[in-house]
């Protein structure tokens, strides 16, 4: 199973690398890819999409 989500305000690599690094640690999450230019993040695995979410506002990001 894979979630999509849009993410605002990832500018650089180093911010690419923070929101997988945060989302990567969600249980339940086996696979993240993070498309920088369009702000697409696909989660894939069987996580919370609440927890999903928190893990993309701690790394300082936003998901719309």
């Amino acid at each position: 199973m894979s979630m999509i989500y849009e993410v605002t305000g990832m500018t650089c690599g180093h911010c690419q690398r923070a929101v997988e690094d945060e989302v990567g640690g969600v249980p339940g999450v086996t696979g993240v890819e993070v498309d920088l230019a369009t702000g697409r993040v696909e989660v894939h695995g069987d996580a919370d999409d609440t927890a999903v979410r928190g893990a993309i506002e701690e790394a300082g990001y936003a998901a719309v």
